[in-house]
């Protein structure tokens, strides 16, 4: 039977419960560890769910931020040096990614301590993960507080991106079915993602076409 958790019921919720509730609507996310260091090339590494798509000209992707209430050294780092990498977690990995999220001091680095190895890329200045299948370089672009919740919105500008060429389509689509990617549902449920259809574009004359249909049982 279908609930009705209303505004007084989620303000009355136990803090951990209501926390796990609220996160779990959005659905699905993709899993993503950020790549930081800091002046003397310090690494850090932390799981983020929170990564979306802003813009594609200029390409831009965001990233909400907890509030900087306490020392958080992601957040920290990407603030005094103005560059970060995202990086996809594959789903052979998903284990050691959660690990990052436990509070290691800031002279103790997350690669090291959850199995990660650090990449550099030429001169960009923050370290990727040589694990991950999709690597994003990115210069931040914006950083705003949002009000409702002290938040911190990061906006990056994308400057560099390692993927296989063979998971991006002649449309220029990345097939992220073929790289084996974890995503997270809630705070702490990891999963895998099945494709089912890419449609064509959509027309109000026209009933909607696939384009491919993937196989359900892989």
């Amino acid at each position: 039977m279908t609930h009705l958790f209303d505004t007084d019921a989620i303000d009355n919720m136990p803090q951990r419960f209501r926390a796990n509730f609220i996160n779990s609507l959005s659905g699905y996310k993709s899993a993503n560890l950020i790549g930081t260091c800091d002046a003397n090339r310090h690494t850090n590494l932390a799981i983020v769910s929170s990564v979306f798509h802003v813009g594609a000209n200029p390409p831009l992707m965001g990233m909400l931020m907890r509030p900087h209430s306490v020392t958080r050294d992601t957040l920290s780092n990407i603030k005094e040096q103005g560059v970060y990498t995202i990086n996809a977690v594959p789903v052979s990995m998903f284990e050691k990614a959660h690990q990052t999220s436990a509070r290691y001091t800031p002279q103790q680095s997350e690669f090291d301590h959850c199995g990660f190895t650090p990449c550099w890329h030429g001169d960009f200045t923050a370290p990727f993960v040589a694990e991950s299948p999709m690597r994003v370089a990115l210069r931040v672009e914006d950083i705003q507080r949002l009000d409702a919740n002290n938040t911190e919105l990061v906006i990056g500008r994308i400057e560099q991106v390692w993927v296989d060429n063979n998971a991006v389509e002649d449309d220029g689509t990345v097939d992220i079915s073929q790289l084996s990617l974890t995503c997270v549902s809630g705070l702490d449920t990891y999963n895998k993602v099945i494709p089912i259809a890419k449609m064509a574009y959509a027309k109000p004359d026209k009933m909607p076409t696939p384009i491919k249909l993937f196989n359900s049982d892989q």
